[in-house]
């Protein structure tokens, strides 16, 4: 099997669709009009100062780090110091979506809020990725670039925030409203939220990563969501992707959790098409029948009594 980094993500490659983005008619059974792209602001800078990751000097996707991102005491103080950033961060981000904000605005605050903490912001640069936070709204599942598009009533948008501090990567994603949402993306994204909390609740020393997927896609075909299968959860720490690979699906995969190890789960469902199909822009993945998706995603660390989530916020 093959993988490809993109973003805070692997995809396994040969089942994306490619497909220009100029589609603009209407969502079926949907007055909600098909995404398109907006205008794209120049790349922000981030002072001399700062502490980048390796990836940052090339285009090229850096690929997975073999090894598992397993940590001393030192190791998990500065884990513990990156996430509770990122989340610091998104908590932030979501404060500021509402109908008419574009997401290069929220992108530019994200921005600003990151390096004025002297960290960077993990996806800048990431194998040619030109923002600092990724922004899905509705019917895309993951990568979405920020732009010139203002949010509308009724949408809902994954903000995707990734830090790099003091030498480590804090990664982490939540669902938010902007305005007025429906019952049917009420639901979808109450109901990913509790996907992840599911999968981090029976993580713990020793524990099969494959239960993680069942555990996720059990709960939601309780309510007949689909469970995006190209795009994982991974090992996070002193490299931005490293193993294990955590699959979000029912699978038949290796390896079990260990003491002191840092990865991420983040859940994507949809309420129609799991197929995801890609903007030629090489980063924009939205599902194949415009239907909605939405994704929560945790950094933890693996204690001996189950798991800690580093990327709560704590108001």
């Amino acid at each position: 099997m093959y993988y490809k980094v993109i973003c805070g993500r692997k995809c396994i490659l040969g089942t994306l669709q490619l497909a220009p983005w100029c589609n603009l008619e209407e969502v079926p059974n949907s007055k909600r009009k098909r995404l398109r792209p907006g205008k794209i602001s120049p790349r922000r800078l981030v002072p001399n100062h700062i502490q980048r990751p390796p990836y940052v000097k090339t285009r090229m996707a850096p690929g997975i780090a073999s090894g598992h991102e397993v940590h001393d005491l030192k190791g998990i103080e500065c884990m513990r110091a990156s996430g509770r950033l990122a989340a610091q961060v998104l908590n932030y981000a979501g404060t500021l979506v509402k109908p008419g904000i574009t997401t290069d605005e929220i992108d530019q605050a994200v921005h600003q809020m990151i390096i004025d903490n002297g960290a960077y912001p993990s996806p800048l640069g990431y194998g040619g990725f030109p923002k600092s936070v990724c922004t899905s709204v509705n019917e895309c599942i993951c990568h979405g670039i920020p732009d010139s598009c203002p949010l509308e009533d009724g949408d809902i948008i994954n903000i995707d925030v990734t830090v790099y501090l003091n030498g480590y990567h804090g990664d982490t994603s939540a669902t938010f409203f902007c305005g007025d949402v429906d019952e049917e993306a009420s639901n979808l994204v109450k109901v990913t939220k509790e996907c992840l909390d599911k999968a981090i609740s029976i993580c713990a020393p020793g524990v099969e990563f494959k239960k993680i997927g069942k555990t996720i896609h059990d709960h939601a075909d309780k309510f007949r969501y689909g469970v995006v299968r190209q795009f994982v959860g991974h090992g996070v720490g002193r490299v931005f992707h490293a193993d294990p690979v955590v699959l979000h699906f029912r699978n038949n995969g290796g390896g079990c959790m260990v003491l002191n190890q840092t990865f991420t789960i983040e859940p994507m469902l949809t309420i129609g098409s799991i197929n995801p199909v890609m903007w030629d822009d090489n980063w924009t993945v939205i599902t194949a029948d415009g239907s909605l998706s939405a994704q929560f995603e945790h950094t933890i660390l693996i204690t001996e009594h189950g798991a800690e989530i580093l990327t709560h916020c704590e108001d």
